[in-house]
C-alpha cells in the first residue's frame, strides 16, 4: 500500500547548479521557518568545511509539511569526490528533482547522478535552475538533458519527465516561463502529483533500513534511515541484522522524527518515514539491572526507580555508604 502522507524525494545535480538554495527556498516557503526569524544562506551546510568552501560534501535530510503531506528532503552533494553519499540517498526515496544550471547545462556529475537514479527507476522532475543568469540558453539545455536521458537509456516513461523553471535564489518556480508565478509553489505542486507516495505497510514487521550516521552532542551516535515497514515503539524489542550477524531484543532510547532542520523525540514511528534511531545504552541497561536485583533502602536518599533519580535527604557518614570504595585510588587519580 502507498502512504500518501508522505514524499520522499532527493535532489541531485552538478556542484555549485544550486540544490542547497533550493532547498533554502523550500524550508522557508513551507512555513518551517517563522516569519521575523532570521535565516542564513545554505542553511543546510553545518559542517565548517561546507560553509567554508560553499559546497555540500554529506547527504543531509530535512522535512517539510505541505498541504498536510511530509515531504522529506534528501539534500545530496555535486562534487564527484562524494558520489558515494549520492548512491545511499537514494535508497531512501521515491524520486529526485535533478537540477541543471540554465546557463552550463548538464555537466559530468549530472550524468553520474543522473544514471544512479535511472537504475533505481526513480521518477525525475526536471529542475532548469537560474533562469535570471545574462547567459541563459534554456530551451538548448532542455535538450541537451534529453539527450542525456536518451544516452542514458531511460524508458520512454522516464523520458516523459515534468520541468519546472526556477530561481532558486529569489525563491520562483514556473510552469512556464511567462506563468507569472513568484513562489516556489509551483514545484510544490508538481511534486505531490507526480512522485507517489512511498510503498510501506505499518502491519507489516518493522523493516529499518540505516544508510547513515550521525553524532548528536546530547546522545550521541545516531542512526539514519527508512523505516520500509512496519513500526517502532519506544517500548519494543528488535533484531539489528548485519551481514554476519543477528543482535536480539535490541532496545532503543530515543526515536526521532524530522521536522524542518529539527529531529523530533516520538514514541512511535510509521513505516514510510524517514526517521533516526538511537539504541539503547548498554551500560545503563546494566544499571537497571543492578537496581532492579537490589532491595537496600538508604536511609539518607530516596529514590524513584522509574524515572531513575533520587533527593539527598542528609548528607551520609561514610559508615552509612557500604559499596567497596578505595578513597586512596579517588585520590591519586585526581591529583594525576
Amino acid at each position: 500500500m502507498r502512504k500518501e502522507n508522505f514524499r520522499n524525494i532527493a535532489i541531485i545535480a552538478h556542484v555549485d547548479h544550486g540544490k542547497t538554495t533550493l532547498v533554502d527556498g523550500l524550508l522557508k516557503q513551507s512555513g518551517t521557518f517563522q516569519a521575523h526569524q532570521n535565516v542564513e544562506d545554505r542553511v543546510m551546510d553545518s559542517m565548517d568545511l561546507e560553509k567554508e568552501r560553499g559546497i555540500t560534501i554529506t547527504a543531509k535530510n530535512t522535512a517539510i509539511n505541505y498541504k498536510d503531506i511530509k515531504i522529506n528532503i534528501m539534500d545530496t552533494p555535486g562534487h564527484a569526490d562524494f558520489g558515494g553519499e549520492v548512491e545511499r540517498s537514494l535508497n531512501l526515496v521515491d524520486g529526485a528533482l535533478l537540477l541543471v544550471d540554465s546557463s552550463e547545462g548538464p555537466l559530468p556529475q549530472t550524468r553520474f547522478v543522473l544514471k544512479k537514479a535511472l537504475e533505481k527507476d526513480l521518477p525525475i522532475i526536471l529542475i532548469i535552475n537560474k533562469i535570471d543568469r545574462s547567459d541563459a540558453r534554456i530551451e538548448e539545455v532542455v535538450d541537451e538533458v534529453y539527450d542525456l536521458f536518451i544516452d542514458l537509456d531511460a524508458t520512454e516513461a522516464q523520458i516523459e519527465f515534468p520541468i519546472i523553471y526556477t530561481n532558486a535564489k529569489d525563491g520562483i518556480a514556473h510552469n512556464a516561463l511567462d506563468d507569472g508565478s513568484t513562489s516556489l509553489e509551483p514545484l510544490f505542486d508538481t511534486i505531490l502529483t507526480k512522485i507517489q507516495g512511498p510503498i510501506a505497510d505499518d502491519n507489516k514487521p518493522s523493516q529499518f533500513l540505516i544508510t547513515s550516521l550521525d553524532y548528536d552532542s546530547y546522545v550521541g551516535q545516531v542512526a539514519i534511515g527508512r523505516l520500509n515497514n512496519g513500526t517502532l515503539d519506544m517500548n519494543g524489542s528488535y533484531a539489528l541484522c548485519s551481514e554476519n550477524n543477528i543482535l536480539h531484543n535490541q532496545k532503543f532510547s530515543t526515536l526521532y522524527t524530522f521536522d524542518g532542520l529539527d529531529k523530533i523525540k516520538v514514541e512511535k514511528l510509521e513505516a514510510g518515514d524517514i526517521i533516526a534511531v538511537r539504541e539503547k545504552s548498554k551500560s545503563l541497561e546494566t544499571i537497571e539491572s543492578a537496581l532492579s536485583n537490589s532491595s537496600v533502602v538508604y536511609e539518607w536518599i530516596t529514590w524513584n526507580n522509574d524515572t531513575k533519580s533520587g533527593t539527598y535527604v542528609s548528607v551520609p557518614a561514610r559508615i552509612q555508604i557500604p559499596e567497596n570504595i578505595n578513597e586512596q585510588f579517588i585520590v591519586e587519580l585526581y591529583s594525576k
